[in-house]
């Protein structure tokens, strides 16, 4: 299988590429791509060296999928050009996300979304990835009414300049050139640009992707995003109101046995998901679990993820492993 990866250098292809091993994903050959500045660079994977090259050259080379990850501008223009081939295009930016023509997909949740003849996948949001895992299998059996979520953002959401910056401002240099003020030692209330109605693009992803992702228009999102000085991954406080009343142990049985999903809801023990625990995990964690008791059928929970792994590059491999799954690849 000829597999294509735009965006090869970057924080997120690059960990493409490390799951692509990991998981030993059938790959024959390797068309790693980047912008005409990376030209002469190489890629190792699986002990070969794979030299970069332009999307042009690639696209003349059919290859049967392309992950995507370097971007919106780059996706609008390229990923119709991989489709008009025949390649399977999973595309982690926000391009292709809102278009009605195109599936927004989290394997566990709405995997059986995909056809055949969906040849540009987008992959979700990172926070709204790790959201929709927990939300789903409690909205089948409750029905979920609301949901106020608050993130805590690693800057590896941002990319390697941001994580760059964070550490020479550690080290006393302080630079502001990624984030309009300095990260480390601060909490930035503000991811992506902000819209007319007060909420950033990044809320309002959370808000959109989530009714589009879950099939539900029903749902009403609200969402505060906010950069945090972490490297391990994501972390969202989220408040859940059911149409329906819960029990608690039933609930806890039913995320225990969600797909991708780990219980980590121990606080006696002190035992709750963390981003230094979720790093380099593919899973999403879910604890503090409990009741709201200023409101009735409400929960309270905390959910930690990677976000380069389960929120970026192992949901788009996991799409991808699906196509082979159902023989449309490989």
């Amino acid at each position: 299988m000829k597999i294509a990866l735009v965006g090869a250098t970057g924080l997120v292809g690059s960990t493409m590429l490390r799951l692509l091993e990991e998981r030993d994903f059938p790959i024959t050959e390797l068309l790693p791509i980047a912008s005409e500045r990376s030209l002469g660079k190489s890629i190792q994977f699986k002990g070969k060296e794979y030299p970069v090259m332009l999307a042009a050259d690639a696209i003349a080379q059919k290859p049967q999928l392309a992950l995507f990850s370097a971007g919106g501008e780059p996706s609008l223009a390229l990923a119709p050009q991989f489709a008009a081939v025949g390649c399977y295009v999973i595309d982690n930016s926000s391009a292709w996300r809102m278009d009605a023509t195109k599936k927004l997909v989290v394997p566990e949740v709405n995997g059986d979304a995909l056809h055949k003849e969906d040849l540009i996948i987008a992959n979700p949001n990172c926070s709204t990835i790790q959201m929709v895992m927990i939300l789903q299998p409690l909205h089948k059996r409750y029905n979920i009414k609301r949901v106020v979520v608050s993130t805590y953002q690693s800057v590896t959401g941002t990319g390697q300049k941001a994580v760059d910056e964070m550490l020479q401002q550690r080290s006393g240099n302080v630079l502001t050139e990624v984030y309009p003020y300095p990260i480390d030692f601060n909490l930035i209330p503000q991811i992506d640009v902000f819209q007319e109605n007060g909420y950033t693009k990044e809320e309002m992803k959370m808000v959109l992707e989530t009714c589009k992702i879950m099939g539900d228009d029903t749902i009403k999102v609200t969402a505060t995003c906010v950069r945090v000085p972490v490297m391990g991954g994501h972390s969202e406080s989220v408040n859940i109101e059911f149409n329906n009343d819960f029990d608690l142990a039933e609930l806890r049985q039913i995320l225990s046995a969600a797909p991708g999903v780990v219980l980590k809801d121990n606080p006696s023990n002190k035992e709750y998901p963390m981003p230094l625990f979720a790093t380099n995990k593919d899973e999403v964690f879910v604890g503090r679990i409990r009741r709201d008791e200023s409101q009735a059928n409400t929960l309270n929970c905390w959910i930690v993820a990677d976000n380069l792994r389960k929120g970026a590059a192992t949901n788009a491999i996991q799409i991808a492993e699906y196509l082979v799954q159902k023989g449309w690849i490989g």
